[in-house]
């Protein structure tokens, strides 16, 4: 029987459909994001863009120098380790060890990622089996929701409020959900709040897991990106940490090398053991060049670090200064290359964000992006170079005075 000319492309436009978890699935924040920056910017518009993380200053040399290196040796073209080099792995447990005073058996409780991005998405496909729930901080970083949701499983929001520091409130949820959960996910320094934790909310966060038998995950990107003598802790350094935790690091942040894409997975070794399982099914490792710089950087000079640390905080200092002249709430944070702010009254996270960009050609992130309880908030990132800074919190600070 002939297949009429309609009924094939019926037949193929049918075919063409993604599946359900994709069309279930919000399109990528960030990607929206460019598109629109893009389309500002194809019309001649100056745009500053406060919107994304992305470190405008270089990686440091020594690191680049270790890459060039490796890449010309052929045994570095090849298929790497599926668990990562030796050497990095040994690396990451001094460096961890001397950072955090916590000693991790190399080749048990470490495994490196292709950035810590990958490694997040993963943990929940190795961890959650379908119906299972999980915890997950509202507002958060995208990954953590769109990655149970592809894994089968169910998100949880936990709600992250102004009055409580942006904390995680684990007495606010009841013990029938808490039970049904397999996992939580939790960030601190956190994006996109800025908010830190102290010592008593990881050992009330480990016992929360102990008393619901779930797992900890802990988002720790922005550990070594701080501010006035703070230092962010490690979910592993407190008693039954690596009992209950897997923990994500990047190098992204810390050396300025989100483009390279490495970071590292720490903790319970029967997680690690899950996570890399999956990984081998999936990926083929991180390049080992990647992995030589990997290992320059994290046992190089803490100066540049350092010295990136200090110049947030300058731009910190700036983007708070104005954000208190033209009246709009902001708590000086102590961690992440981000401010949290309130919007003006009368105003959405996003009908503010969208007038910025109408009015004065600067590109906040809405805190409406982040989850519904980023609502009334708006992200600014302090990764673009001082003078663009100051010019956009001018803008700002004019399109608002303008509206008085």
């Amino acid at each position: 029987m002939a297949v009429s000319h309609s009924d094939y492309r019926k037949e193929q436009i049918t075919s063409m459909r993604p599946a359900k978890r994709i069309e279930n699935l919000p399109p990528y924040m960030f990607a929206r994001i460019d598109q629109l920056l893009e389309e500002k910017q194809q019309q001649g518009v100056d745009i500053i863009n406060l919107g994304i993380g992305d470190p405008d200053r270089p990686t440091p040399e020594h690191i680049v120098e270790a890459l060039c290196q490796a890449a010309h040796d052929p045994a570095n073209q090849r298929y790497p380790s599926y668990y990562g080099l030796k050497r990095l792995r040994d690396t990451i447990s001094l460096w961890f060890e001397k950072r955090f005073g916590v000693a991790l058996h190399p080749d048990r409780e470490i495994l490196p990622t292709i950035g810590s991005k990958e490694g997040l998405a993963h943990v929940s496909w190795a961890l959650i089996n379908e119906g299972d729930w999980a915890l997950l901080p509202n507002p958060a970083y995208t990954v953590y929701k769109t990655s149970v949701i592809l894994a089968g499983g169910r998100p949880y929001d936990l709600p992250l409020l102004e009055e409580n520091d942006f904390l995680v409130d684990f007495d606010s949820v009841d013990a029938r959900t808490a039970r049904r959960a397999r996992l939580l996910y939790f960030n601190y320094p956190n994006n996109p709040t800025s908010a830190v934790a102290d010592g008593a909310f990881f050992e009330r966060a480990i016992q929360f897991a102990k008393d619901y038998d779930l797992v900890l995950c802990h988002d720790c990107a922005y550990s070594e990106i701080t501010f006035d003598g703070y230092k962010a802790p490690s979910l592993l350094q407190f008693r039954g940490g690596k009992d209950v935790g897997i923990e994500f690091h990047s190098l992204s942040k810390t050396f300025n090398m989100t483009g390279w894409r490495i970071g590292f997975a720490v903790g319970n070794s029967e997680l690690i053991d899950s996570l890399a399982t999956l990984k081998t099914n999936i990926d083929s490792g991180v390049f080992n060049a990647i992995q030589h710089a990997a290992i320059a950087a994290l046992e190089g000079p803490k100066e540049p670090t350092e010295q990136t640390c200090l110049i947030y905080q300058k731009r910190r200092d700036l983007v708070i200064e104005t954000m208190e002249q033209i009246g709009l709430k902001a708590q000086k944070p102590r961690g992440t290359m981000f401010v949290w702010a309130r919007v003006p009254p009368g105003f959405t996270s996003e009908s503010f964000s969208q007038k910025l960009v109408r009015e004065a050609n600067v590109f906040v992130t809405p805190g409406s992006a982040f989850g519904s309880f980023g609502e009334g908030f708006i992200r600014i990132s302090l990764t673009i170079s001082d003078e663009r800074l100051k010019e956009a919190m001018e803008r700002i600070r004019l399109c608002l005075s303008a509206g008085k």
